[in-house]
């Protein structure tokens, strides 16, 4: 059985980071791209916002470029969300997702954990 474990979520204020893990287990973890997606609520889309094919290819959105750092420990089989210089609008549900390398959809989905960023 495959899953996804995300934690890390937390309240900060703005300008403060957080730490957002997703231990996998049940696939192997080196076929697999690694994304971290987020939903600022249930009626909005949920949004790529970063993903992460081996340690020197990554993709970042434009929300959160230079931001967030996204990296993987394949020993583990656990990917990492940093988030640093945390902003109101990063307020989402953090989801962890894998993908099969060389296909197009993400297959596997956490069960997200909240960020909530407040003044």
């Amino acid at each position: 059985q495959v899953q996804l474990v995300e934690s890390g979520g937390g309240v900060v204020q703005p300008g403060d980071s957080l730490r957002l893990s997703c231990a996998v287990s049940g696939l192997t973890f080196g076929n697999y791209v690694m994304g971290w997606f987020r939903q600022p609520a249930p009626e909005k889309e949920r949004e790529l916002v970063a993903a992460i094919y081996n340690r020197f290819s990554t993709y970042y959105s434009d929300s959160v470029k230079g931001r967030f750092t996204i990296s993987r420990d394949d020993i583990k089989k656990t990917v990492y969300l940093q988030l640093n210089a945390l902003k109101p609008e990063d307020t989402a549900v953090y989801y962890c997702a894998a993908k099969f390398r060389g296909t197009q959809n993400y297959t596997h989905w956490g069960q997200g954990t909240q960020v909530t960023v407040f003044s």
